[in-house]
């Protein structure tokens, strides 16, 4: 008799495709995100490319203040996700709502700490007066959206949790058109509009994120339970809905905080090292968003599996989504290095100065550089999401800190500003943490893994 093989979660057609049909319109949707980040950049950079920085400095306060608020949320994703794993996706509505409640008053607070803080915060940072002064200026217009997105993002996590992914995502690029015609307007200056400049992209991004909130609301009252009446959870699931993420949280705060504040290092050697370093970080930033798709599906398949208690599942989910990372990890980066000149075309005019330093022969191999570092941060993201999956919090939080804050900052710091590298320098930096935390955080994840499989393998024999 022929024993039929078994084949790893990595090798079976199933889970592959439960995996890209989960994670391809989730990559789709977040990649709007970064579109619209992308398109400010674009078109602030064929405009008025010296004032690059005030909208890049501006995303210290406001992508921390996101961060936090993303991770504390990560509960409505990963609580929905469980409930739907054991067949109770109707009572599911309760998640929704406590998220949309903490959204709001915790929104509140966090855009009136912006509003007082960012000027004195960004005068006490050394920056001069200008600079100071439009930095400043940005945030504040920003943080009036700042409820906007975290309403967005709870509604669409939601929806994904509920595995509603293509919705998500036709919102979002309802977003991403409506982002560009109002920073070809307020920003390029199309049809007779003035040109505001940094200001004119943080009222495009303002606007459309109240914007998605109309589209939003409405597609979880029609699409799923987040608005009927459901009973009560267990005594204990308000405080876990909130304290699943607290690692994630400060996970964020160490990663966005990390690299938003290497923005600032950037700005102390000069404005035309921050311009360059920030485009290729967008870079960045844009592949990053195809590591977020999968890692949110990795994290909704392992949570789903570990809410049936099903600890074979839960590895074998956490194994596809490694491979599936270090795949696309590798062909981004082949195609980023291939198309390095381009993609620099497209960030920057070939005659645009800031400074007095041409731009775009600056950008170009920065660009190619980012193909190494893009492996290595899309790593980490999957193989952390996988483990708060399984509710390990803060160890996967500890790496992020000691990789962006201990190692990224003073690493950016000495080999762009004390050893003189300028933004190369400072993208060297960026790899040497990147590649730490990618390689410790899934360590941990295989760790975890076979600690699982070891008492299996001795029941068999």
């Amino acid at each position: 008799m022929h024993r039929r093989r078994v084949w790893p979660a990595w090798a079976r057609p199933s889970d592959i495709a439960d995996l890209l049909r989960l994670s391809g319109p989730i990559a789709v949707s977040r990649a709007a995100m970064m579109l619209m980040g992308l398109t400010d950049v674009i078109v602030l950079g064929q405009n008025a490319p010296g004032e690059l920085p005030f909208v890049l400095n501006s995303w210290l306060p406001i992508g921390v203040s996101l961060g936090l608020t993303i991770g504390l949320l990560m509960g409505v994703s990963v609580l929905t996700a469980e409930l739907a794993g054991v067949g109770k996706a109707e009572e599911s509505g309760r998640i929704f709502r406590r998220g949309i409640r903490f959204s709001l008053w915790f929104g509140g607070v966090l855009t009136l700490a912006i509003f007082f803080l960012v000027g004195p915060m960004f005068r006490g940072l050394g920056f001069e007066e200008s600079v100071a002064s439009g930095t400043a200026s940005v945030s504040k217009i920003l943080g009036f959206g700042l409820i906007g997105h975290m309403l967005t993002h709870v509604a669409g996590s939601y929806l994904e949790a509920l595995r509603r992914p293509l919705v998500v995502t036709a919102i979002m690029y309802a977003g991403v058109l409506i982002n560009l015609v109002i920073d070809l307007a307020v920003v390029a200056g199309w049809w007779g509009m003035p040109k505001l400049g940094a200001d004119g992209v943080a009222i495009a991004t303002t606007g459309t994120r109240w914007f998605l909130v109309l589209l939003f609301l409405p597609a979880v009252w029609w699409f799923t339970p987040g608005f009927k009446p459901s009973p009560e959870g267990p005594p204990e699931e308000n405080r876990r809905q909130f304290s699943v993420g607290y690692g994630m949280a400060v996970s964020n705060i160490a990663e966005w905080g990390g690299f938003n504040f290497t923005f600032v290092i950037a700005t102390w050697i000069s404005t035309a090292a921050t311009t360059v370093y920030g485009m290729s970080i967008h870079v960045i930033g844009f592949c990053f968003m195809a590591f977020l798709g999968l890692g949110t599906a990795t994290s909704v398949r392992v949570a789903e599996a570990y809410g049936r208690k099903n600890a074979d599942e839960v590895r074998e989910a956490s194994r596809l989504g490694i491979v599936a990372g270090v795949i696309i990890g590798v062909v981004l980066g082949i195609l980023v290095y291939t198309f390095q000149a381009p993609l620099a075309g497209l960030l920057v005019k070939s005659e645009a100065e800031v400074a007095g330093v041409s731009i775009r022969p600056e950008l170009i191999p920065l660009v190619g550089f980012t193909a190494f570092v893009i492996v290595f941060d899309g790593l980490q993201n999957v193989a952390s999401m996988a483990l708060r999956a399984q509710n390990v919090i803060w160890t996967p939080t500890f790496i992020h800190l000691g990789s962006y804050f201990l190692i990224m900052i003073p690493a950016t710091w000495y080999f762009g500003l004390y050893q003189g590298g300028g933004a190369m320098g400072m993208m060297q930096g960026v790899l040497i943490a990147s590649m730490i935390a990618g390689l410790l955080q899934t360590g941990l994840l295989e760790m975890k893994a076979a600690r699982r499989l070891r008492p299996a393998r001795r029941q068999t024999v």
